[in-house]
């Protein structure tokens, strides 16, 4: 049995918490639900001092990194030094990430197909190109923003509206300084994901989520409302296309420039007519993602993780289960602008039936409830034969689920059911 610390605070952190389950699991900070799984660490995802020396301290095997941010800031190098291993990017790998700028050029550097763009640091010029465009344009920030850093513009004001929101309102601070701006790609969005030693690439299920926040994609962007796996969109050539034509390069040109990628590459793709081209890297498991790609594994995570942390999958084996995954986002009230906290949640299943699970996300512990503690608060799903069981074992579970403004979307797997 290892000891293994996860550090983060969502869904996904519980999801990978149980799929580690077996192992002595410490999570920090954690939830209401990884406190199920082992036990809570009072530590915050981006104190990378403090989560040293608790991964010394508990003398742990290996740490999980769950969230970007402590990424972006170095953990994995410092845990490293300490000659403690980690599952995650160095913070030079994790550029990928934390620079939309670094990416774009990195793509273009290594001939990764994706959205012509031009990079602007000065608003009046970012402005003056949108105009003489003429068309819709997407507008990125530089930096992290919680997923909420991309504006889809369809008009030429909205387009303007979102610089000036990024760099002179800074709406998102430092990291809206420098914007991309890039060409609106047509075609379906998918979510690749490959676990990685830095040369060799496991594929795992190929996924959908739900940015918006209302049915019908609707309503403001948010970190993710619902996802599904398998995505008929990314058919096996797809992926094929996939992993030749963007993860092999990727891996290759980070090696070539010194900052070799280890860990969880998550591709978020555009699909047209069987063509994948890259919207953005991540360089962590995504969530939503996370909740609908543990169930869908068949192997060991364990094995999986460590064996990408020590730079070396050449024994590790693992598979995709049959059937299909869905899971369902319940958000705060006033996600995402402004969630309230300190619900409390009535109807959690004290043991999930056959093939669903709920895996919580803003949650915390008062006394004997649990309360709401941050936007999206738990992801409610189920994994059946196919996707349509799916979806309805997952509805089933979120609707005697219950907290005062509680907001879900109704038709999460649209694209695929209809």
């Amino acid at each position: 049995m290892a000891k293994i610390l996860v550090v983060g605070s969502g869904a996904r952190e519980h999801a990978l918490a149980v799929a580690l389950a077996g192992h002595d699991i410490l999570t920090a900070p954690g939830n209401a639900g990884t406190l199920s799984v082992g036990r809570n660490a009072d530590v915050a995802a981006t104190d990378v001092p403090g989560l040293v020396a608790l991964a010394e301290r508990e003398r742990v095997d290996l740490v999980v990194v769950g969230p970007e941010l402590p990424l972006t800031l170095g953990l994995v190098d410092a845990l490293e030094a300490r000659g403690i291993a980690a599952f995650g990017p160095s913070k030079r790998a994790a550029e990928l990430e934390g620079s939309k700028v670094f990416m774009k050029r990195f793509a273009k550097r290594h001939g990764i197909p994706t959205a012509a763009f031009e990079v602007f640091d000065d608003a009046a010029e970012a402005k003056a190109f949108i105009r003489r465009e003429g068309r819709p344009l997407v507008v990125k920030a530089d930096g992290l923003c919680a997923g909420k850093g991309v504006v889809v513009a369809t008009s030429v004001d909205e387009a303007v509206a979102a610089v000036d929101r990024m760099m002179v309102d800074r709406a998102f601070g430092d990291a809206g300084a420098r914007v991309v701006i890039e060409d609106l790609l047509p075609g379906e969005e998918a979510s690749f994901h490959v676990v990685t030693d830095g040369t060799r690439a496991v594929a795992l299920v190929p996924a959908q989520d739900h940015k918006r926040l209302s049915d019908g994609d609707r309503g403001p962007n948010t970190g993710g409302m619902g996802a599904y796996a398998p995505a008929p969109v990314v058919t096996p050539e797809v992926a094929r296309r996939v992993m030749d034509e963007i993860v092999a390069p990727t891996l290759a040109g980070m090696r070539a420039e010194g900052a070799p990628l280890r860990g969880a590459l998550f591709a978020g793709l555009m699909i047209e007519d069987g063509t994948p081209r890259l919207l953005e890297f991540n360089v962590r498991f995504g969530d939503p993602e996370t909740s609908v790609l543990v169930p869908m594994l068949d192997g060991d995570w364990h094995a999986l993780l460590a064996g990408a942390a020590r730079g070396d999958l050449s024994q590790v084996h693992v598979g995709t289960r049959n059937g299909a995954c869905l899971a369902v986002v319940l958000a705060a009230a006033g996600y995402p602008a402004s969630p309230r906290t300190g619900d409390v949640i009535s109807g959690l299943p004290s043991a999930p039936a056959d093939g669903t699970f709920v895996f919580h996300a803003g949650t915390a512990r008062s006394g004997d409830a649990v309360v709401t503690a941050g936007g999206r608060v738990l992801a409610v799903g189920a994994r059946a034969t196919d996707l349509a069981a799916a979806r309805a074992l997952a509805y089933e579970v979120v609707s005697r689920i219950s907290f005062d403004g509680a907001q879900h979307r109704t038709d999460i797997g649209h694209r695929a059911l209809g």
